[in-house]
C-alpha cells in the first residue's frame, strides 16, 4: 500500500491560502490526490455563486501536493508552467471534492488531471489540467 501524505499535508498548508480557504486533503499518494472544502462565504463570488479562483485553488493545490509526493529521482520542488480549467457547473452550499491524477510523470515535467465535484449531486464543477516543471538543485 502507498503511502499516504494527506496529514503531513495538511498541516504544511497552516496560514497559506489552501488553509485560508478549509481545504482538506483525504488520501495524497504517488500519483493520486483526494480533496474538499464545505462551500462557505469564503469561496464566493459576489455574484452568489462560487468563485472560479476557489476551485483552481482546490484543483492546483491538489495537483501541485501531487507533484510533491510524486517526483522523480534528484527534484526537490516543481513550478506550474501551465494550467487550465473548464468550467462546467457551480455549487451554492454543500462541499466540493477534487480528485488529481498524474497522466505524465517524466524526469523535467509532470502533468496533472483533476475532476472538481459537487459532492451532494455528483455532478462536475470543472475540468482542470496542469503542467509541472520539476525543480533540481543547481550544480
Amino acid at each position: 500500500m502507498a503511502e499516504d501524505f494527506s496529514a503531513a499535508l495538511t498541516a504544511a498548508q497552516a496560514g497559506s491560502l489552501p488553509d485560508l480557504l478549509g481545504l482538506q486533503w483525504l488520501e495524497a499518494t504517488h500519483g493520486h490526490v483526494k480533496g474538499r472544502f464545505d462551500v462557505d462565504k469564503r469561496h464566493m463570488a459576489p455574484n452568489g455563486f462560487l468563485h472560479a479562483a476557489s476551485v483552481i485553488a482546490l484543483a492546483d493545490s491538489a495537483c501541485g501536493y501531487g507533484c510533491m509526493t510524486s517526483l522523480p529521482e534528484g527534484g526537490t520542488s516543481f513550478t506550474t508552467i501551465e494550467l487550465k480549467s473548464n468550467f462546467l457547473g457551480t455549487a451554492r452550499e454543500g462541499g466540493v471534492a477534487v480528485e488529481a491524477k498524474l497522466v505524465h510523470g517524466g524526469r523535467n515535467t509532470q502533468v496533472w488531471d483533476a475532476v472538481v465535484t459537487h459532492e451532494t449531486t455528483g455532478k462536475t464543477i470543472a475540468l482542470f489540467r496542469c503542467t509541472q516543471m520539476i525543480l533540481r538543485p543547481k550544480v
